[in-house]
């Protein structure tokens, strides 16, 4: 059974750092695509950033400069270093894969598994 895990979230003041972290089981994440998504209360999922199986990686204009991707292929996992943390980062956050082609990389549609998402807030 193919399983995402997110991990790393939780309570942290404006300016701080988090890292995030998804771990696959039950397949290996060489040759999926990854997307790092949020959903804050009321608002609709918005995909964050993604990284590709030959590591590209893209960020929403709301985070870049400020959060990176990478990944760990022999550890199975894809980390979200999220740096200069503000009060509008709070949501849930989630990732999610893909093994198929992938045209819109920050549209949650193009992501057929999901983890079950961790907390991050940030206050001010």
């Amino acid at each position: 059974q193919r399983q995402l895990v997110e991990s790393g979230g939780g309570l942290v003041q404006s300016g701080g750092s988090l890292r995030l972290s998804c771990a696959a089981s039950g397949f290996t994440l060489d040759t999926y695509a990854i997307g790092w998504f949020r959903q804050a209360p009321g608002k609709e999922r918005e995909g964050v950033s993604c990284i590709n199986s030959s590591g590209r990686t893209i960020f929403a204009d709301s985070v870049k400069g400020r959060f990176t991707i990478s990944r760990d292929n022999a550890k199975n996992t894809v980390y979200l270093q999220m740096n200069s943390l503000k009060p509008e980062d709070t949501a849930v956050y989630y990732c999610a894969g893909t093994s198929g082609l992938l045209f819109r990389p920050l549209y949650p549609d193009e992501f057929g598994y999901w983890g079950q998402g961790t907390q991050v807030t940030v206050s001010s």
